[in-house]
């Protein structure tokens, strides 16, 4: 899970500051991650733009994207414990391409605009790790519920989401347990929902995400990192457990990569199995949407 645990052994594996990112983003790690497609093969133009968005509790500013022309499924992304930053932005440009219109959200707008790490931040630094998990542990299933109604009217609202289909949400790290809490709170709306190496999905504390499931429709992908899996091996089962017991298709596989595989801007960033997971939740969209 997205905890002290493996993002010290991903702290161990690089440094994670923004001046590291400015290196990446001109690798082949972010260029893995530069363009999707259409079932058709198509790369479809699109349009982008940083937006805020009023919620109860104040202004969060986010990035949207979409295509250039015509209606598509709206999808809210929730990214890690890093935040909004361009690694995302980019990752929502490519979801956007391959016919989504994606709006990717800063979580901490509570606390501050995005970007969340300075150019001095490091992540081997135990003071920056602190002030990230305390924001983090900041967040409540309250807040999280107040977001996801504002997002997805945000989403509603706007002239290139088709509100006659349903929306997605994907989560990364801290995102996973937030996916379910979004779907949980607006589930006439939540139609797919992921989880990239997202942890802490089924605890034995009241607020676990895994007790809202009876409130949810939506159809779920869980890709789990294998460092999280070993630590607590049995949430994927009381997960498997929870979905079937109330009739919802829940896709549910450990992949042989560590916490944080996912975004390319990752110190454990895995091309061959970040570009499975990616795949995957392609066909979770378009089956469920």
């Amino acid at each position: 899970m997205c905890d002290e645990h493996t993002e010290a052994d991903n702290a161990r594996r690089g440094d994670l500051s923004r001046r590291g990112f400015t290196a990446l983003a001109g690798s082949a790690a972010l260029a893995a991650c530069a363009s999707g497609q259409t079932p058709d093969g198509k790369t479809l133009a699109v349009a982008e733009r940083e937006v805020t968005i009023t919620t109860a509790d104040g202004v969060c500013d986010a990035h949207f994207v979409h295509p250039a022309q015509g209606k598509h499924p709206g999808v809210i992304v929730w990214p890690d414990i890093r935040g909004l930053r361009p690694a995302f932005r980019q990752m929502g440009k490519r979801l956007a391409e391959s016919g989504y219109s994606v709006l990717t959200v800063n979580q901490f707008y509570r606390t501050q605009p995005a970007p969340i790490l300075k150019p001095e931040d490091s992540w081997t630094d135990p003071a920056v790790r602190a002030r990230l998990f305390g924001m983090m542990n900041g967040l409540n299933g309250a807040m999280i519920e107040t977001d996801a109604k504002a997002f997805v009217a945000y989403l509603d609202g706007q002239a290139s989401v088709d509100t006659s289909k349903k929306l997605g949400t994907t989560g990364y790290c801290m995102g996973g347990p937030i996916i379910m809490r979004t779907a949980a709170a607006v589930p006439e709306r939540i139609g797919a929902a992921a989880s990239f190496h997202g942890g802490g999905l089924a605890t034995d504390a009241p607020t676990s995400p895994h007790l809202l499931i009876p409130q949810m429709k939506a159809r779920f992908l869980f890709a789990v990192a294998q460092n999280d899996d070993a630590r607590t091996p049995q949430e994927k089962e009381t997960l498997r457990a929870t979905f079937a017991a109330n009739g919802l298709d829940a896709e549910i596989e450990v992949y042989p990569a560590d916490h944080g595989w996912c975004p390319p801007d990752s110190p454990v960033y895995d091309e061959a199995q970040a570009e499975r997971a990616w795949a995957r939740l392609l066909v979770l969209l378009r089956t469920s949407l």
